[in-house]
Protein backbone atom coordinates (compact mmCIF):
# COMPACT_ATOMS: atom_id res chain seq x y z
CA UNK A 1 0.00 0.00 0.00
CA UNK A 2 1.75 3.50 -0.59
CA UNK A 3 2.38 5.66 1.54
CA UNK A 4 -0.28 8.54 2.76
CA UNK A 5 0.65 11.73 1.20
CA UNK A 6 1.92 14.74 3.89
CA UNK A 7 1.17 18.67 3.25
CA UNK A 8 4.69 20.13 2.97
CA UNK A 9 5.56 22.57 5.87
CA UNK A 10 5.42 26.20 5.76
CA UNK A 11 9.48 26.14 5.01
CA UNK A 12 9.40 23.05 2.83
CA UNK A 13 6.58 24.61 0.21
CA UNK A 14 8.54 28.19 0.70
CA UNK A 15 11.61 26.34 -0.04
CA UNK A 16 9.58 24.49 -3.30
CA UNK A 17 8.19 28.06 -4.37
CA UNK A 18 11.09 29.88 -4.63
CA UNK A 19 13.42 26.94 -6.52
CA UNK A 20 10.81 26.85 -8.85
CA UNK A 21 10.69 31.01 -9.62
CA UNK A 22 14.28 30.73 -9.54
CA UNK A 23 14.84 28.20 -11.89
CA UNK A 24 12.23 29.98 -14.51
CA UNK A 25 13.50 33.37 -13.91
CA UNK A 26 17.12 32.02 -14.43
CA UNK A 27 15.86 30.16 -17.77
CA UNK A 28 13.82 33.33 -19.05
CA UNK A 29 17.06 35.47 -18.71
CA UNK A 30 19.92 32.48 -19.84
CA UNK A 31 17.74 31.86 -22.96
CA UNK A 32 18.88 35.56 -24.55
CA UNK A 33 22.50 33.95 -24.23
CA UNK A 34 23.28 31.56 -27.03
CA UNK A 35 25.90 29.32 -26.56
CA UNK A 36 26.25 28.17 -30.11
CA UNK A 37 23.59 28.00 -32.94
CA UNK A 38 21.67 25.08 -31.49
CA UNK A 39 21.75 26.11 -27.70
CA UNK A 40 21.30 28.48 -25.06
CA UNK A 41 22.36 28.93 -21.41
CA UNK A 42 18.43 28.60 -20.55
CA UNK A 43 18.23 25.14 -21.31
CA UNK A 44 20.78 24.00 -18.78
CA UNK A 45 18.79 25.25 -15.78
CA UNK A 46 14.99 25.12 -17.29
CA UNK A 47 14.76 21.22 -16.93
CA UNK A 48 15.10 21.80 -12.61
CA UNK A 49 11.42 23.08 -12.82
CA UNK A 50 10.42 18.91 -13.22
CA UNK A 51 12.39 18.10 -11.06
CA UNK A 52 11.08 20.92 -8.28
CA UNK A 53 7.44 19.87 -9.05
CA UNK A 54 8.09 16.08 -8.85
CA UNK A 55 9.84 15.94 -5.77
CA UNK A 56 6.87 18.21 -4.12
CA UNK A 57 4.71 15.72 -6.30
CA UNK A 58 5.82 12.40 -4.46
CA UNK A 59 5.40 12.98 -1.00
CA UNK A 60 2.59 15.93 -0.95
CA UNK A 61 0.29 15.05 -4.29
CA UNK A 62 -0.40 17.00 -7.33
CA UNK A 63 -2.21 19.49 -5.17
CA UNK A 64 0.74 20.35 -3.48
CA UNK A 65 2.64 20.44 -6.54
CA UNK A 66 0.36 22.77 -8.59
CA UNK A 67 0.34 24.99 -5.69
CA UNK A 68 4.12 25.46 -5.70
CA UNK A 69 4.23 25.44 -9.75
CA UNK A 70 1.34 28.48 -9.44
CA UNK A 71 3.35 30.64 -6.81
CA UNK A 72 6.81 29.72 -8.11
CA UNK A 73 5.09 30.75 -12.04
CA UNK A 74 3.68 34.10 -10.73
CA UNK A 75 6.66 35.61 -8.98
CA UNK A 76 8.91 34.09 -11.98
CA UNK A 77 6.42 35.83 -14.36
CA UNK A 78 6.28 38.55 -12.65
CA UNK A 79 9.75 39.40 -12.14
CA UNK A 80 10.65 37.83 -16.05
CA UNK A 81 8.52 40.95 -17.04
CA UNK A 82 11.12 43.22 -15.37
CA UNK A 83 13.99 41.73 -16.02
CA UNK A 84 13.60 39.63 -19.92
CA UNK A 85 11.50 40.68 -22.88
CA UNK A 86 7.84 40.44 -22.83
CA UNK A 87 7.43 38.16 -25.36
CA UNK A 88 10.09 35.62 -23.31
CA UNK A 89 7.77 36.13 -20.27
CA UNK A 90 5.04 35.67 -21.87
CA UNK A 91 5.96 32.28 -23.65
CA UNK A 92 7.79 30.80 -20.14
CA UNK A 93 4.66 31.64 -18.96
CA UNK A 94 2.29 30.15 -20.92
CA UNK A 95 4.83 27.03 -21.61
CA UNK A 96 5.25 26.61 -18.24
CA UNK A 97 1.62 26.32 -17.07
CA UNK A 98 1.13 23.99 -20.11
CA UNK A 99 3.80 21.63 -19.10
CA UNK A 100 3.85 21.57 -15.59
CA UNK A 101 0.63 20.31 -15.22
CA UNK A 102 1.00 17.38 -17.74
CA UNK A 103 4.11 16.82 -16.04
CA UNK A 104 2.06 16.98 -12.51
CA UNK A 105 -0.66 14.60 -14.22
CA UNK A 106 1.87 12.62 -15.72
CA UNK A 107 3.71 11.86 -12.61
CA UNK A 108 0.28 11.39 -10.13
CA UNK A 109 -1.37 8.77 -12.71
CA UNK A 110 2.52 6.70 -12.53
CA UNK A 111 3.31 7.47 -9.36
CA UNK A 112 3.04 3.77 -8.01
CA UNK A 113 4.67 2.17 -10.38
CA UNK A 114 8.29 1.70 -10.52
CA UNK A 115 10.24 4.65 -8.48
CA UNK A 116 11.87 5.95 -11.90
CA UNK A 117 9.14 5.66 -14.58
CA UNK A 118 6.47 8.42 -12.94
CA UNK A 119 9.92 11.12 -13.21
CA UNK A 120 11.01 10.48 -16.23
CA UNK A 121 8.17 9.73 -18.52
CA UNK A 122 6.30 13.15 -17.00
CA UNK A 123 9.66 14.84 -17.05
CA UNK A 124 9.84 13.76 -21.06
CA UNK A 125 6.39 14.54 -22.37
CA UNK A 126 6.91 17.74 -20.32
CA UNK A 127 9.65 18.81 -21.85
CA UNK A 128 8.46 18.41 -25.99
CA UNK A 129 4.97 20.56 -24.89
CA UNK A 130 7.16 22.88 -23.20
CA UNK A 131 9.86 23.29 -26.00
CA UNK A 132 6.94 23.35 -28.92
CA UNK A 133 5.51 26.27 -26.90
CA UNK A 134 7.90 28.67 -25.60
CA UNK A 135 9.87 28.66 -28.81
CA UNK A 136 6.87 28.70 -30.93
CA UNK A 137 6.06 31.84 -28.81
CA UNK A 138 9.03 33.54 -28.06
CA UNK A 139 10.81 33.62 -31.15
CA UNK A 140 9.01 32.67 -33.97
CA UNK A 141 8.66 35.31 -37.10
CA UNK A 142 12.92 36.41 -35.31
CA UNK A 143 15.75 36.27 -37.59
CA UNK A 144 17.47 33.78 -34.51
CA UNK A 145 18.64 30.47 -35.28
CA UNK A 146 15.42 29.31 -32.84
CA UNK A 147 14.27 26.17 -34.21
CA UNK A 148 17.91 25.04 -33.72
CA UNK A 149 17.52 26.41 -30.54
CA UNK A 150 14.83 24.66 -29.63
CA UNK A 151 16.17 21.10 -31.24
CA UNK A 152 18.91 22.17 -28.68
CA UNK A 153 16.93 22.69 -25.74
CA UNK A 154 14.62 19.68 -26.26
CA UNK A 155 17.72 17.66 -26.88
CA UNK A 156 18.98 19.03 -23.34
CA UNK A 157 15.91 18.43 -21.55
CA UNK A 158 15.47 14.90 -22.47
CA UNK A 159 19.52 14.11 -21.16
CA UNK A 160 18.49 15.93 -17.99
CA UNK A 161 15.85 14.77 -17.59
CA UNK A 162 17.47 10.99 -17.68
CA UNK A 163 20.39 12.44 -15.73
CA UNK A 164 18.11 14.24 -12.91
CA UNK A 165 16.80 10.47 -11.96
CA UNK A 166 19.66 10.25 -9.69
CA UNK A 167 18.96 13.37 -7.87
CA UNK A 168 15.46 12.72 -7.48
CA UNK A 169 16.02 9.00 -6.38
CA UNK A 170 18.64 10.48 -3.42
CA UNK A 171 16.46 13.38 -2.42
CA UNK A 172 13.46 11.03 -1.84
CA UNK A 173 15.65 8.31 -0.77
CA UNK A 174 13.65 5.20 0.51
CA UNK A 175 10.40 7.02 0.43
CA UNK A 176 10.25 6.42 -2.95
CA UNK A 177 10.30 2.70 -2.21
CA UNK A 178 6.65 2.79 -0.52
CA UNK A 179 5.42 3.92 -3.61
CA UNK A 180 6.34 1.27 -6.00
CA UNK A 181 4.12 -1.20 -6.48
CA UNK A 182 5.00 -4.78 -4.44
CA UNK A 183 5.90 -8.02 -6.46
Amino acid sequence: MPAALTLPTRAQFAAAALAMAAVVLASNILVQFPINDWLTWGAITYPVAFLVSELVNRPHGPQQARRVAWVGFAVAVAASLVLAPARIAIASGTAFLLSQWLDIAVFDRLRHGTWWRAPLVATLLAAVLDTAVFWSIAFAGSNDPWVTWALGDLGVKLVLGVALLLPFRLLVGRSAALYTRSG
